[in-house]
């Protein structure tokens, strides 16, 4: 067998291979055999008919079309395999050659995984990691004190007060909405509860309800902003009737000892305190972390140069809609009802991808590169480990086996997890 190889552009190659008659014409038998179980012909069942029957139906050509088939269904994987090639996407084949008593000759075109090779890549990488060890991440007194302030005032009470409302109050109030003396759609609402200083209503609202006090009624005109969502009022004028039903405050609880054991398993003040500063501590870790992957893998992404496959690409742009898609659901959207309101479609969206999912092939491919050549492998042992977390959710291993796609998921593991092994490997070179 001679292997032909060309490199084309967009990380494409052309594969030419010649198998010698000798080799490929143990395919012809074969091929007639797979004929016959296919064809229906008068006066034979399906799958007997004789193979000299097929050859005088079809033409011996038709035979030796699909003998060179199956050559190629055989001899393209040992093609990969000998030449070591990492093949990816549906190639197209071309038979060139495949006259009977001559050898086959056949092309294959495909895309492959782009060769990436780094360069000096530990310097840039190492001068990272200094900066980010030289500031390493702390929490302020004072964050910990907003972050108090907040947990108080999600749990502060709302007392009804007999006063005017200002900033920081929620009222409730019953309100009316026309236009030439007609309510508008959506205009009319009963014991609305509004915070002032949240900026839900049209700009103006709030600043006509401050000073209200309860049982005073107000009528007032407002224009819609230019741009309001609703296109048949922005910019046009309404006349608004407030009354205010209730003026509430919030409580806001004394920051004590008290307080602390209302929050959770606290006894004292300082001991939430603690609690705070060590959760915000973490986030900012975990935050500052992915900030430091982010510009390695930036880095690396610089100093190297390919071409995106478009078979990749495209894999990646799907799977990145999948993924939306599926984060839509989840928040009650349905995908095809967002593209709707978006005025466009799936090719549409993922277009604008492309950049994105350049990326992140990008960076999996300079992690597969830098594991390479720091000889950044997974056990065996963890990857079972790994695989265990996901199969823990079935009744018994039986039922795991039925509904995994075991040979898969060790693949995905063994993927996830040299990332992940290669990215703390980069977070320690110094």
């Amino acid at each position: 067998m001679n292997v032909d190889k060309k490199l084309l552009p967009a990380s494409r190659m052309a594969i030419t291979v010649t198998l010698p008659w000798a080799e490929w014409q143990k395919e012809i038998d074969h091929a007639a055999e797979s004929m016959a179980k296919n064809v229906k012909l008068p006066g034979f069942r399906k799958g007997k008919v004789p193979k000299d029957v097929v050859e005088q139906r079809f033409g011996r050509e038709a035979i030796l079309a699909e003998a060179a088939e199956h050559a190629v269904g055989h001899s393209y994987p040992k093609v990969l395999n000998q030449e070591k090639i990492e093949a990816i996407g549906h190639p197209a084949v071309d038979l060139k050659n495949f006259k009977e008593g001559e050898d086959l000759v056949y092309m294959v075109e495909t895309d492959v995984m782009p060769e990436v090779t780094l360069t000096d890549w530990k310097k840039a990488v190492k001068k990272i990691n200094q900066e980010a060890d030289k500031n390493p991440v702390t929490v302020a007194d004072s964050e910990v004190d907003e972050e108090l302030k907040r947990i108080a005032e999600m749990r502060a009470p709302l007392i009804t007060v007999a006063r005017g409302a200002k900033e920081g109050d929620t009222v409730l109030v019953d309100f009316t909405v026309m236009q030439d003396g007609v309510v508008i759609e959506g205009g009319k609402s009963e014991n609305h509860p509004l915070v002032l200083g949240s900026n839900t209503f049209i700009p103006g609202f709030e600043d006509e309800v401050i000073d209200m006090e309860a049982g005073e009624e107000k009528t007032f005109t407002l224009s819609f902003p230019a741009e309001y969502h609703a296109k048949h009022l922005a910019g046009r004028e309404a006349q608004f009737t407030v009354v205010v039903r209730a003026v509430q405050e919030k409580q806001t609880p004394e920051l004590d000892d008290e307080f602390a054991k209302t929050v959770g398993n606290f006894e004292t003040l300082a001991s939430l305190k603690e609690n705070i500063q060590t959760g915000i501590l973490e986030e900012q870790k975990a935050k500052a972390k992915e900030e430091r992957r982010t510009k390695i893998l930036d880095t690396l992404l610089e100093g190297v140069s390919f071409e995106y496959p478009e078979s990749l690409v495209l894999e990646e742009e799907n799977r990145m809609l999948r993924e939306f898609a599926s984060q839509a659901e989840m928040m009650g959207i349905v995908f095809s009802d967002y593209l709707t309101r978006m005025g466009k479609t799936e090719e549409e969206v993922k277009k604008e991808w492309t950049p994105q999912a350049k990326k992140r092939i990008g960076a999996e491919l300079v992690l597969q590169a830098v594991a390479k050549d720091a000889d950044i492998k997974p056990t065996a042992e963890e990857i079972e480990e790994e695989m265990n977390k996901t199969m823990q959710y079935y009744k018994n291993v039986e039922e795991a086996e039925k509904k995994i796609d075991l040979p898969r998921l060790y693949a995905v593991v063994q993927e996830q997890l040299q990332n992940r092994k290669t990215l703390e490997y980069l977070e320690e070179v110094k």
